[in-house]
């Protein structure tokens, strides 16, 4: 697959090291730990900084998951390859999420961090932000987790940033368009212009991102404090010790499998894993995902379709982290879990971690509402970790980043449209010429596998392929 485009391009200087976003991400982030540890009140002051980036990257993320899978839903020839494409990610993801749930619970079982810590469920008190996380879980009944992907209205996902209902629509319209034939292309081609368009409004946030990366990681270190850390800090060492294996073996497994290097997989997405680090947020590295994978060789529809999906199905990090944190809350509650307890405590959870990332506190309403399905562990214990989640949050979502990108690959492997070539050639940060039909550069220029210009696409194709496509039907 993968026609290499034939007109001649210009060289592109490599940027210098000093004027990557990385690097100033990178800095800003060590500035924040510095500043939230030497001045804590100015640190957690920090706070604005850091969630109006965030918040400003979300405000784009509704647009770009909608126009992005309608415009690869509705730009194919055969509806019966989307609905197979999305049947194996769905399938991929479950097993994924199954091994990340088992690892956690392996780790936290033998190392038995909980113990010794004899808590009173009976005496801990549910108090501030936390509280209101807890009765959120503890209202959610197992089934709303399935019924919730319907919305009320089309407005309402769009205001309140949930991902899954606007999959949900996406996916709809992206049919319905695809099947109204002829008729419909000159709303596809809109919907093209519209993408590039949400995309260079992102390229102009994105200069912010070492600004809030400081704002969040300062208010982090400030609000929290070391002494937070060092209470728990085994806790949290075996948390990302157990999510460095699962990366490192069971996703670098998979890439082996295709090939491919997971160790230059990270470098090549080195900008998306610092950003996620300081903001302890993934979804704003979701553009820059999308449009990196695009550029690697990865089909539009594949990566339309699977990355946004897998925002709310493939949270191979929340799984881990919700399997690890439930038992070690059992272990300090002394509530004793047979193995059999423990195996439908992952049916349960296979349910309750869909979508944990779409909400603020996602992870910690997942835990509530996992524990308070299944009745044997206090939902009150989660209280020991809650001062911990903050610094747990980061590896989540760094985890949930790294699987969804395993995963893309991975399913464009399974449908055989795989440049595996094109792609080690990316990840190891050679130039290649953008493919036909591509929007990952400016019109005219020659994509530099690890440059931040891959955010910025070229002006949208003429929708010659659709519309080739919907006079043949």
């Amino acid at each position: 697959m993968g026609n290499l485009a034939q007109h001649d391009t210009a060289p592109v200087r490599k940027k210098k090291w000093y004027r990557q976003l990385y690097f100033w991400v990178l800095v800003a982030i060590i500035a924040g730990i510095l500043t939230g540890w030497a001045a804590p009140d100015l640190g957690e002051s920090m706070q604005p900084i850091g969630t109006t980036f965030v918040e400003a990257m979300k405000m784009l993320i509704g647009p770009i998951v909608f126009l992005t899978i309608i415009g690869g839903i509705a730009s194919v020839a055969d509806l019966k390859k989307v609905g197979i494409t999305g049947l194996k990610a769905l399938g991929y993801f479950q097993i994924g999420t199954i091994c990340a749930m088992i690892l956690g619970l392996v780790a936290i079982n033998i190392f038995r961090l909980g113990e010794g810590v004899n808590a009173d469920a009976s005496t801990l008190e549910t108090t501030g932000n936390a509280a209101e996380l807890i009765e959120t879980g503890e209202n959610l009944q197992w089934w709303e987790f399935l019924t919730h992907i319907v919305p009320g209205s089309i407005v309402a996902p769009f205001v309140e940033g949930d991902i899954l209902q606007i999959i949900f629509m996406a996916v709809i319209f992206g049919i319905a368009l695809n099947a109204v034939g002829k008729i419909g292309a000159p709303v596809l081609d809109l919907v093209q212009r519209l993408t590039s368009i949400v995309f260079k409004v992102l390229n102009f946030i994105m200069k912010a991102a070492p600004l809030g990366a400081f704002g969040a990681m300062a208010y982090a270190v400030g609000k929290y404090g070391v002494e937070t850390l060092s209470s728990l800090g085994w806790l949290i060492l075996l948390f990302y010790g157990t999510s460095l294996v699962f990366v490192v073996f069971f996703l670098g497994g998979i890439m082996a499998f295709l090939q491919l290097n997971i160790f230059t997989m990270l470098k090549h997405f080195r900008e998306e894993l610092l950003l996620i680090l300081g903001t302890s947020t993934a979804e704003p590295a979701l553009p820059g995902l999308m449009k990196k994978l695009e550029h690697a060789g990865v089909k539009k529809e594949t990566v339309g379709l699977v990355v946004p999906t897998g925002y709310s199905f493939n949270l191979d990090g929340a799984a881990i982290y919700l399997s690890l944190a439930a038992v070690y809350i059992a272990q300090a509650t002394n509530t004793d879990l047979s193995i059999g307890q423990q195996i439908g405590m992952l049916a349960v959870m296979l349910l309750t971690s869909k979508g944990a990332e779409g909400v603020a506190g996602g992870g910690f309403i997942a835990l509530t509402a996992t524990l308070s399905t299944l009745g044997t562990i206090p939902a009150a214990g989660i209280m020991l970790i809650f001062g911990i989640d903050k610094f747990m949050s980061e590896c989540r979502a760094l985890v949930n980043f790294c699987g969804n990108v395993v995963a893309t690959l991975f399913i464009a492997w399974w449908d055989k449209s795989l440049d595996v070539d094109r792609v080690r050639r990316v990840f190891r940060g050679e130039k290649v010429e953008p493919l036909v039909g591509s929007d990952s550069t400016e019109s005219g220029d020659t994509v530099e596998s690890h440059g931040t210009q891959l955010l910025e696409p070229q002006e949208p194709e003429v929708t010659e392929r659709s519309l080739a496509t919907a006079t043949t039907r």
